[in-house]
């Protein structure tokens, strides 16, 4: 009676703690599934990156590289790129089960991800005082669609780091489901590396 009792108990709290389905390559299919989209956002953001590389070198009367502010871009990528530091630092907060930690992390990376979107947002509006607007010319057109197009992305990833954020604060996920935050984690890493290679590439090498 006793061994039936157990029994039943362990089987009622593995579907709670348990991780996701595992498929062959040993990842959830959720984690396989961020992979997957993460490969297919590599394809288009190397689409729009070609893209700029091709119209670089048209000569028009303003050139995108004409406006550059180089020191301030590179704080600017700075910030972003130490938001995949405090991003790591929630995975491991949420694993060792410790909350509060796990929302100080997600709230950070969340604020220094606005605060790359906010200097982008400053950046577009010094750009269009000096009069290069987006369709200035086919330069400007392919550089405001490539970046502001990954500035998107940021700002969709601020949105699922609050929303893990509000999740914690209501108990909804814990160490039994670090995995979700793991995910949340792989898409916020993808886009601080794209950035990286936007900056080397757009800003860095003329």
């Amino acid at each position: 009676m006793t061994t039936s009792t157990t029994t039943e108990h362990v089987g009622a709290a593995h579907p709670t703690t348990a991780p996701g389905h595992v498929t062959s390559t040993g990842l959830s299919n959720e984690k396989l599934s961020m992979w997957l989209f993460l490969g297919s956002e590599c394809l288009l953001f190397g689409g729009l990156i070609s893209t700029f590389l091709l119209y670089r070198n048209v000569d028009v009367e303003l050139a995108v590289g004409d406006l550059y502010d180089i020191p301030f871009t590179s704080v600017s990528s700075f910030v972003l790129l130490m938001s995949s530091l405090t991003m790591v630092l929630a995975v491991s907060a949420i694993k060792r089960g410790n909350g509060r930690q796990t929302r100080t992390w997600l709230l950070t990376t969340a604020l220094l991800g606005a605060s790359f979107v906010a200097g982008q947002v400053y950046e577009f509006t010094v750009f269009y005082r000096e009069g290069l607007g987006y369709t200035t010319n086919v330069q400007s057109s392919a550089f405001y669609t490539l970046t502001g197009f990954h500035g998107v992305h940021v700002s969709i990833g601020i949105i699922m780091l609050l929303s893990m954020f509000v999740l914690s604060l209501k108990g909804r996920i814990g160490p039994e489901r670090h995995e979700a935050l793991e995910i949340v984690g792989l898409y916020w890493h993808f886009v601080d590396v794209v950035w990286i290679v936007i900056f080397t590439i757009v800003y860095l090498i003329r």
